[in-house]
């Protein structure tokens, strides 16, 4: 074990994650009334029923605008003495939960352009509990405005400098708490975003680990992080063997959150990510498109592993959570791994390589066999692993397989709570997992052209054992190519707000 080696000064001094900072210095207030200084505010409007009296405009004449109160429509409206109102859609009231809620706020804090101030009463519309709907709403509002602008000479847009959020005496103190919830889970899915969009030459494996580092000290978690010489001592071959066309060393960071108090019926959770921090595909190269472009997000799974680590102290999880960062990145040269190698996994298992380019399930093997050692009571890994599950289900929703249906089922509702949507596909051994027989080794790392998605996690499946698991393929929704609601252009920090609710409300699986 030892502590990064230093970077490049150019790199050294970067910083990769400057979006925290700045919703870290929003101030998020609950209130009776609107307070001065607010440049835009935000009412919600349904289908049916009345329209707020502050927004100056009656039914008729919002629908002659194109304005309907269908989730996500914003309808502006200009004053040439105060802030301006927005009309925000938020569908039949109803329907209306904690993801179109989200959705709403998104909405409104798009129409507000670059206002500084904004001030809004969703969260005292609808049904939704006061706690989750003031925690919705400030998701939706620090998410939308998200821009990644650490290399720009100008930031892309004005910060948001304050929000307030306009309830009655009877849900303030609920809203609020749920709001400060909102800060820290939305801090998290930035720190994510901002670590998935940086470029791979300014975040290395290293640099990662100096990121990791600063995080738990700010966060409360214990960390320890292994160089090449310690994974060699470890037996970690197949982040080694990922790494070995690299000019960059790898680092395997292990990341320990530990409750003051545990939780009654509680348990230990650990978490591996894929850090993956460039992906040419190695000696099975990729071809130069805009996806390729895109492999510097190949992290993002570690990326949400670390962010949501760093919540926990601050919401008070009861859980002990363990998090496996697997990071390195994978290079073509004279040194890289070639098909036909064997590298060996941590534990002993050998692996033939048949496609370079199918490199995550290698690091992540590493850290499943790490993981079982700790002896957890259940394991969830997430990577972008597979071009297949994207063609599957494509770009908006993740792939979930598993051995343990009860512990998959418990990553569903994570999904459901947080509106990160997971579809589960068969993890069928009986009918797969003979595509993976090698003539030379224990396993190949590729099972041929069909099911990919499915075959990947039978691979991985290989180094989680007897312990429950779940396998999270986020290759689809890593990224969006223009805003949509809460997701801001670039990478979407999918997972991460997942794995936040999965550890807060973990419970162990029953043997």
């Amino acid at each position: 074990m030892s502590s990064a080696s230093s970077s490049p000064s150019a790199v050294a001094t970067f910083d990769p994650t400057p979006s925290v900072a700045r919703s870290g210095n929003v101030v998020i207030t609950t209130t009776r009334s609107v307070p001065p200084g607010v440049g835009a505010i935000g009412l919600p409007v349904g289908p049916k029923g009345p329209v707020p009296r502050q927004l100056g405009l009656d039914r008729a004449t919002l629908v002659a605008s194109g304005f309907e109160g269908k989730v996500g429509q914003t309808l502006v409206v200009p004053r040439r003495d105060g802030p301006s109102v927005v009309a925000v859609g938020v569908g039949d009231s109803a329907a209306l939960d904690t993801a179109r809620l989200r959705d709403a706020a998104a909405a409104f804090a798009r129409a507000a352009g670059k206002q500084e101030q904004l001030a809004t009463t969703l969260a005292d519309v609808g049904e939704v509990a006061a706690g989750p709907a003031g925690q919705a709403v400030v998701e939706g509002v620090l998410l939308a405005r998200y821009r990644y602008g650490a290399l720009k000479r100008e930031t892309p847009a004005a910060a948001l400098g304050a929000l307030t959020l306009v309830v009655g005496p009877s849900r303030a103190a609920a809203v609020d708490a749920g709001a400060q919830r909102g800060r820290v889970v939305a801090n998290a899915a930035q720190l994510a975003r901002d670590l998935a969009n940086t470029p791979p030459g300014h975040l290395t494996a290293s640099r990662m680990g100096e990121v990791a580092t600063a995080v738990a000290a700010s966060s409360g978690l214990a960390i320890e992080i292994f160089d090449r010489d310690a994974l060699a001592a470890l037996g970690c071959g197949g982040l080694l063997g990922v790494n070995a066309g690299s000019d960059e060393p790898p680092r395997m960071i292990k990341l320990t959150y530990r409750p003051a108090r545990a939780a009654k019926g509680g348990g230990h959770l650990a978490m591996v990510g894929k850090g993956v921090m460039y992906d040419s595909g190695g000696i099975s190269l990729k071809p130069t498109d805009a996806m390729h472009a895109s492999m510097k997000m190949d992290m993002s799974g570690a990326a949400a592993v670390l962010s949501a680590m760093s919540t926990l102290g601050a919401l008070g999880c009861r859980n002990t959570v363990t998090g496996f960062l697997m990071c390195t990145d994978n290079m073509p040269s004279g040194s890289a791994m070639k098909l036909g190698d064997v590298l060996t996994i941590h534990g002993g298992t050998t692996v033939e390589i048949h496609n370079t380019d199918a490199e995550g399930r290698l690091v992540l093997a590493d850290g499943l066999a790490l993981a079982v050692e700790d002896e957890p009571d259940a394991i969830v890994d997430i990577a972008t692993l597979t071009g297949a599950c994207m063609v599957a289900l494509g770009p908006g929703m993740a792939g979930v397989l598993g051995n343990d249906q009860p512990w998959v089922e418990q990553v569903e509702a994570a999904a459901a709570a947080t509106d990160e949507p997971v579809w589960q596909l068969p993890l069928d051994k009986r009918r797969y997992r003979k595509l993976l027989d090698s003539d030379i080794a224990d396993v190949k790392n590729v099972g041929g052209p069909y099911g990919g998605a499915i075959t990947a996690a039978i691979f991985l499946s290989e180094f989680a054992g007897d312990v429950p698991w779940a396998h999270l393929d986020i290759a689809g929704p890593m990224k969006v190519d223009a805003d949509d609601a809460w997701r801001s252009r670039g990478a979407t920090g999918f997972g991460t707000r997942l794995l936040v609710d999965l550890a807060m409300n973990f419970s162990a699986p029953v043997p």
